[in-house]
């Protein structure tokens, strides 16, 4: 019912007890019946550019994954707004808001929920609190909004194994399952044919994922920070040359032979933050598509030259190392690299006043003590 000239939902909506998702963006309301709040399976909530001066209390009582409100005529909102924790986006840009900050109305919808509920009394907060939605709540509301935008958020659930709704949610491109305490993945993660960005940041994975993640043809983005890895062998990334995003952070007694990353020729994006590396690993300078290389936090004390076959790269992070010098030939990568982070490194053959004036500064100099041909 998207672009109409609706003027009122009627109050008998409430019948509609199936109803997953209401599209009624861009009509003539300027008020919603509070009954809408019994629809108990209604997921995904579009009211946009409507003329709506206030959220009714009663409507706060749905499970909603996904809540349009912008652009209408919204000076506040209510409390108990904050009770619906199964909440992933909240949109409310282009209202009058007087009560709210506009750093909450733009920010995450996490934040803005932690602040209405503590707008709550005590015995509101209590009384909220018995109603919290449980884990299954929660990860039917986050199927729910996978419907329409193909990603699948299970992350911070304190789950101990992937929830079925992982495979079960048919094309899905983006799974997070991050700030869990996963610690295997099961082979039915194979049957996302569809998965292109697997995120299992924060989780307690302690064997490489190697049958699931060989499996899936369309994965482009693998993200395993922050897990007790034991080992990366050098074969385990070879059935993974489509990848174009690999996050290995904080996984230092898994470090593989730097070598076997070049089997990854597609690689934009490399982060191998706090890796304990000694030093800088040269089998990665073979990757001539990354864009971002992100080696922070270790205990690198020089930089190759070879450093200027990245030509693409667009952002450099060495910060936080021991680095003492920077090689001329970084100079050369003047004409495409936007972002070089060296704060944190020991670095006495370039003057902090040049490092405060900025990346550009920073390589054109390292460029003109190149020897002239």
């Amino acid at each position: 019912m998207h672009q109409n000239k609706i003027t009122s939902i009627p109050p008998s909506i409430k019948g509609c007890s199936s109803l997953a998702e209401l599209y009624m963006g861009n009509n003539l309301l300027s008020s919603i019946p509070a009954d809408i709040g019994t629809l108990s399976k209604l997921g995904i909530l579009d009211l946009h550019s409507n003329q709506l001066k206030e959220y009714p209390v009663g409507a706060c009582n749905l499970k909603l994954s996904f809540l349009d409100l912008s652009n209408n005529s919204l000076s506040g909102l209510p409390a108990e707004l904050g009770k619906m924790t199964t909440l992933r986006k909240l949109l409310l840009t282009g209202n009058p808001m007087r009560t709210l900050r506009s750093s909450l109305v733009s920010g995450p919808t996490t934040t803005l929920l932690k602040y209405l509920r503590s707008r709550l009394s005590s015995d509101e907060e209590a009384s909220g609190s018995r109603s919290t939605p449980t884990k299954d709540d929660q990860i039917a509301a986050a199927r729910r909004l996978s419907l329409s935008s193909k990603e699948l958020d299970l992350s911070g659930l304190g789950v101990t194994s992937v929830p079925a709704a992982a495979w079960e949610t048919s094309d899905v491109v983006k799974l997070d399952l991050s700030k869990n305490s996963i610690e295997d993945l099961p082979n039915e993660l194979s049957l996302c044919s569809s998965l292109q960005s697997l995120v299992l940041s924060n989780n307690k994975i302690k064997r490489w994922p190697h049958t699931v993640v060989s499996s899936l043809p369309c994965l482009s983005s693998l993200k395993l920070d922050n897990n007790p890895l034991v080992e990366i062998s050098s074969t385990d990334l070879v059935p993974l040359s489509k990848l174009e995003v690999l996050d290995l952070s904080g996984n230092a007694s898994a470090l593989p032979e730097p070598s076997a990353v070049s089997a990854l020729p597609q690689l934009q994006e490399l982060y191998l933050r706090r890796m304990k590396l000694h030093e800088f690993p040269n089998g990665l300078l073979g990757l001539k598509l990354l864009r971002i290389l992100d080696l922070s936090q270790n205990h690198l004390t020089t930089v190759p030259e070879g450093i200027k076959n990245f030509t693409a790269l667009i952002e450099l992070d060495l910060s936080d190392n021991n680095i003492t010098a920077l090689p001329a030939e970084l100079g050369l990568l003047e004409a495409n690299l936007q972002v070089l982070k060296l704060d944190g490194n020991p670095l006495r053959s370039i003057r902090r006043t040049l490092l405060e004036r900025g990346t550009k500064a920073v390589l054109k100099y390292l460029k003109e003590k190149l020897p002239s041909e």
